[in-house]
């Protein structure tokens, strides 16, 4: 995604086995730890210094309560191993929808308890990121950006993804995000470029995925997997038009790079804070959360990490300059759509997820 975070990636198991191991290690003096502490999984780079200062902070000089960052980034198969080891190292995990709701469903996370939060800040927050396992304070969005040297301003662009896939009018190098991983995948935007409609789209019809797929596949140049490839891919003038992670955009736009934003069909995308079942400290654990649904915390962060909040009274207090550079500044959002997490993770009668079925079918589609 866009802050450089490998979170939301989905890892073996044996990899998430050696990651736990490690952070059991001092899981005894971890348990010890009194009710005046607080680890949060931050991962790192500018990112965890957002979240430090927009939350962090705030939290611990209204409590008391000293947070530890665990500067690594943790998988839901990772959480679930350590909920199953009773070996819960990590207080606040932050995981994205699809990982939220998987580890919901496999009962691995705690209730959030919003009696604490004001009435006023969870009103103003979008329905969707509060659910009774987590709660989201920002978004992102995977959008349609240009190199505007190819598309300049007054010229004809791709204004759509079916415009985005139309290689005779719109002719130029694609690049678009792998589906090696299921979760991730130009899945919602093969759609739309083959006319559905960004509010029939779930349940996604895998066929018709592939079969649009098919029609862009020789014009594409690169599939890429991190946000780190795309910011490459864009500097180097490898694509004139990609699907790119709208923080990542912003980092090329603010270095003077010639490119911009398409926010039309917009798939928004967020992030949940949720509590590891077992938690030790599950009390503090709640109250940092509460301090995330904040209006003034989460227009702190925006202004810090260009990343949208949940909480829309935030942007009474961003500056213009920055509101219009987030995925849910107000004029973006009738034109963007959510993803269905939820559609992701359900099974069908062969006990595969839908995740599990694009990803298998990417990786037989990919090699051919």
């Amino acid at each position: 995604m866009n802050h450089s975070v490998n979170r939301r990636r989905f890892m073996q198991a044996t990899s998430s086995a050696l990651a736990v191991g490690a952070l059991s290690s001092g899981s005894n003096r971890v348990f010890a730890q009194s009710s005046r502490e607080l680890r949060v999984n931050m991962s790192g780079g500018e990112y965890a210094n957002a979240l430090m200062n927009a939350f962090v902070k705030p939290f611990e000089a209204e409590t008391g309560i000293k947070v530890i960052p665990v500067n690594q980034s943790l998988s839901d198969a990772q959480v679930g191993l350590m909920v199953k080891s009773k070996s819960v190292t990590v207080d606040v995990v932050i995981v994205n929808q699809i990982s939220a709701n998987s580890l919901a469903a496999n009962g691995l996370l705690e209730d959030i308890d919003y009696s604490i939060c004001k009435k006023d800040e969870l009103g103003a927050i979008t329905d969707y990121c509060k659910q009774p396992f987590g709660l989201a304070p920002y978004f992102y969005s995977s959008n349609m950006v240009y190199n505007t040297q190819k598309f300049p301003a007054g010229k004809p662009r791709p204004a759509n993804w079916t415009e985005f896939w139309d290689v005779a009018k719109f002719p130029g190098a694609r690049a678009l995000q792998t589906g090696q991983f299921g979760s991730r995948g130009p899945w919602e935007e093969a759609l739309l470029a083959d006319g559905v409609a960004m509010d029939a789209l779930y349940p996604m019809d895998i066929d018709r995925i592939f079969a649009s797929l098919e029609k862009i596949k020789p014009h594409v140049r690169k599939w890429w997997a991190e946000g780190a490839e795309i910011l490459q891919i864009m500097r180097d003038n490898v694509a004139d038009i990609a699907q790119c992670v709208d923080g990542r955009a912003l980092v090329l736009i603010d270095e003077g790079k010639p490119i911009e934003i398409n926010r039309n069909q917009a798939k928004l995308s967020w992030d949940f804070c949720t509590i590891p079942k077992g938690s030790p400290n599950v009390q503090n654990a709640q109250k940092f959360i509460e301090v995330t649904t904040r209006a003034d915390r989460q227009a702190v962060f925006a202004e810090l990490f260009p990343l949208a909040p949940s909480n829309h009274s935030a942007y009474k207090l961003v500056p213009e300059k920055v509101a219009h550079k987030l995925a849910t500044y107000p004029d973006y959002m009738a034109n963007s759509f959510p993803i269905n997490a939820k559609w992701y993770i359900e099974t069908g009668p062969d006990g595969l997820s839908n995740l599990e079925r694009l990803r298998q079918r990417w990786n037989a589609w990919s090699i051919r």
